[in-house]
């Protein structure tokens, strides 16, 4: 019970934390450097511009997901409720928080039991890959997927956020056959997702032979998660340690051309640091298929689901104009469309 009660209170600093604090990273996303070719006369209509695509077997109404954020405590269950319950509305994917702290605790379950709320959004379970290394196995996996009915898997890959957290779990050794199990044997597709360093070419590629279907690249460029771990540090040489990581990371944009270069048929989610809609369609033009944002859902979620339906439309729209601007009608051509460096 020990351990379980760590693990909520962990959850509860986690979400005070963001809410609270300064805890962006210094680093840029890199997305600033990119910009679209303008087309003064782009022969389309804004209102013919479509943004919808098929994902895990169901459609994504907008290049959209609400990233992984929380759970296992009352507060995480309203803000989950709220993001779910505009998911289900406009359609876009969602993930909960690392369902570590039901797995321990099963009494903590309903704050992540969404799909009621979401009965046709598609939502991603998480656990964090490490703990595969730490007595999980496919069981503890198929448990995560099947507590939220979930049409994905996520195993988050947090390795700095461990190794300056005081209770931080970090044998990485040997994770990545671990890793290949799992997707062996699951029904669903797994993601590899970081939470804010980004992903080399290199990891990418390992991934990608070891089955997960896409990477959440979770570049360097908005929260950092050495930064939250710093407020929750017990000492003056954890605080230090924590501190001098701030930046530490592969930037977004540049971990998704690398992951794009090297592993061509992945898919991509991209995140970290993305604040607009011209963000996301700067990353889709970059490589990936979809964005994802986490801080600017959850203050909006921390207010109402009618907050984060009015934000996912903004930034739907915000996409569209984009798209207008550099006479792109769909999807498909904003995956083909050439950015200018700057």
């Amino acid at each position: 019970m020990k351990k379980v009660t760590k693990t909520s209170s962990r959850k509860a600093d986690h979400i005070r934390i963001n809410l609270e604090e300064e805890v962006s990273s210094r680093l840029t996303t890199g997305l600033e450097r990119y910009s679209f070719v303008h087309e003064a006369l782009p022969e389309i209509n804004l209102s013919d511009i479509t943004i919808s695509q098929p994902l895990f077997g169901k459609t994504l109404h907008s290049p959209l997901i609400i990233s992984s954020m929380t759970g296992g405590t009352e507060e995480a269950r309203k803000i989950n409720l709220n993001l779910a319950q505009a998911a289900e509305r406009t359609g876009i994917a969602m993930g909960v928080g690392s369902q570590r702290a039901a797995i321990e605790n099963p009494s903590l379950a309903p704050s992540f039991q969404i799909r009621s709320a979401a009965p046709t959004a598609i939502l991603f379970a998480n656990l964090g890959a490490i703990q595969l290394n730490y007595g999980y196995s496919l069981d503890e996996c198929k448990q995560a997927v099947d507590m939220i009915e979930a049409d994905a898997l996520i195993l988050h890959l947090n390795s700095i956020q461990e190794a300056v957290q005081p209770e931080g779990d970090t044998n990485f050794k040997g994770l990545l056959s671990r890793i290949a199990e799992v997707c062996s044997k699951i029904s669903v597709p797994v993601i590899a997702k970081e939470v804010g360093w980004g992903f080399s070419a290199k990891t990418a590629r390992a991934l990608f032979e070891a089955g997960i279907t896409a990477i959440d690249i979770a570049g360097a460029g908005g929260t950092s998660w050495s930064q939250v771990e710093m407020y929750r540090a017990k000492t003056p040489a954890q605080k230090r340690l924590a501190e001098i990581f701030i930046d530490w990371g592969i930037p977004t944009a540049e971990s998704i051309i690398q992951v794009r270069e090297e592993v061509p048929d992945l898919i991509i989610f991209a995140s970290g640091g993305l604040r607009s809609g011209m963000d996301i369609a700067k990353t889709i033009a970059l490589g990936a298929i979809a964005g994802g944002m986490a801080s600017p859902f959850l203050k909006a979620a921390v207010e109402s689901s009618e907050h984060v339906i009015n934000l996912i439309n903004e930034l739907s729209h915000q996409i569209k104009v984009s798209m207008f601007g550099a006479g792109l009608e769909t999807l498909d051509a904003l995956k083909q469309a050439i950015l200018i460096k700057r």
